[in-house]
């Protein structure tokens, strides 16, 4: 029979994964005591492009971008030709879907296995644009 605390713990850890995979409209966060409500970035998306702004290559917000997983990873292909432990700069290409926004993002190939070409990315609501430019990306060079 397995220990009590074990048991505990176990349940905790599968209700936050549950919790965690529900991405609200809104999410609370708790800084100093404080209730501060951030919007998703779904929702930050659709208020800038109501605003008029292009949201195309618009830059998230830092704490957005590391607060929120995506709803679900659609595409991703790496180019590794060497070892797993290398820690160099691989290209790759992924398309990340949070709400009805595709964020296809990625890192241009050079010659050689490893790049210094910085990360491009683009915000879309077209799944199929997404997928045209994570292949031209990861395809070219």
């Amino acid at each position: 029979m397995p220990e009590p605390f074990a048991v505990t713990a176990f349940i905790a850890v599968v209700a936050s994964q549950l919790i965690g995979r529900k991405i609200s409209r809104y999410q609370e966060k708790n800084t100093s005591g404080k209730k501060e409500i951030t919007m998703s970035i779904s929702k930050w998306l659709d208020q800038k492009e109501s605003q008029g702004i292009d949201v195309s290559h618009i830059e998230l917000p830092e704490h957005m971008s590391n607060d929120e997983t995506p709803a679900e990873t659609i595409y991703f292909k790496e180019i590794r030709p060497c070892s797993i432990l290398c820690t160099g700069n691989h290209p790759f290409a992924t398309i990340e879907r949070f709400g009805h926004w595709f964020y296809c993002r990625g890192r241009d190939k050079e010659k050689g296995p490893h790049t210094t070409k910085p990360q491009w990315w683009l915000f879309t609501k077209d799944v199929d644009l997404a997928f045209k430019t994570a292949k031209e990306h990861i395809e070219k060079g």
